[in-house]
């Protein structure tokens, strides 16, 4: 059985990959060693079964805070439950594993014989404790700033994709949160039209509030032509309310 400290100098070479491919030089490898040890490799090998798990919960921490910060000041004009979601969004276990994919970490993985039989390089879940692992690793070795700029370095460049699936996917969400902040009350949605083959039909769906249509949209699902009718009337809801507060003005004078 060996020590992490011995581990880290035998595998002194492949850290030092490691660190080319982070482009961060640790100060103390011997963190960067323990946060790519799994623990089915650290029970089998490792005199005191030191493994990245306490890394992973403390990495889990500093991506949700530095994650937040990040939100807080690229989008300040943003909703708190807004910025929930796309936190959320980012720190998913599918997106650290994606993270975890783009610096080749399951490369540098250090797994038990069982999880190495079971395809484990490949696994989500030990691809996003890994990812969490090393962030907590850089945390420790030179402090929050540092473990912010690599979070940032690797999640900056998602966000305008992110912000934009979101706010197409959450439309519906969006449009009955304002309309309900405003008159407490919620929109209904209309289908219009059904047209085409079984296999290939085309959804036509108006949103109506007030015996007004707000939006239309089309897709290939109710859902999709939902979506997108809610994403049409907030595109134009400004204009809309701004012309019912003048109509509600003329006829109060």
């Amino acid at each position: 059985m060996k020590t992490l400290q011995q581990l880290a100098y035998e595998n002194k070479d492949n850290l030092q990959k490691m660190e080319a491919m982070l482009r961060y030089k640790f100060a103390d490898h011997i963190l960067l060693q323990r946060a790519l040890v799994h623990s089915s490799y650290g029970f089998e090998q490792l005199d005191n079964g030191r493994n990245n798990e306490t890394l992973e919960f403390l990495g889990d921490a500093v991506l949700d805070l530095a994650v937040s910060d990040m939100l807080f000041h690229m989008y300040p004009g943003i909703r708190e439950g807004e910025l929930t979601k796309m936190r959320a969004e980012l720190v998913r276990e599918t997106t650290l594993a994606r993270m975890a994919g783009t610096i080749k970490l399951s490369d540098f993985l250090l797994l038990g014989k069982g999880e190495e039989a079971t395809q484990g390089r490949k696994k989500s879940s030990i691809l996003a404790a890994a990812f969490e692992a090393l962030v907590a690793a850089i945390y420790l070795d030179r402090g929050y700033e540092k473990a912010r700029d690599f979070i940032s370095s690797h999640f900056a460049p998602l966000l305008p994709a992110k912000k934009e699936k979101m706010q197409v996917e959450d439309a519906k969400s969006l449009l009955q949160e304002k309309l309900q902040e405003q008159f407490n009350q919620v929109p209904t949605y209309h289908l219009d039209a059904e047209k085409g083959p079984a296999h290939a039909k085309k959804f036509t769906v108006s949103v109506r509030f007030m015996s007004e249509v707000l939006g239309t949209g089309t897709g290939s699902s109710k859902k999709g032509a939902e979506q997108q009718a809610a994403e049409t009337a907030l595109a134009s809801i400004d204009s809309w309310w701004k012309e019912l507060m003048n109509l509600n003005c003329s006829k109060n004078t």
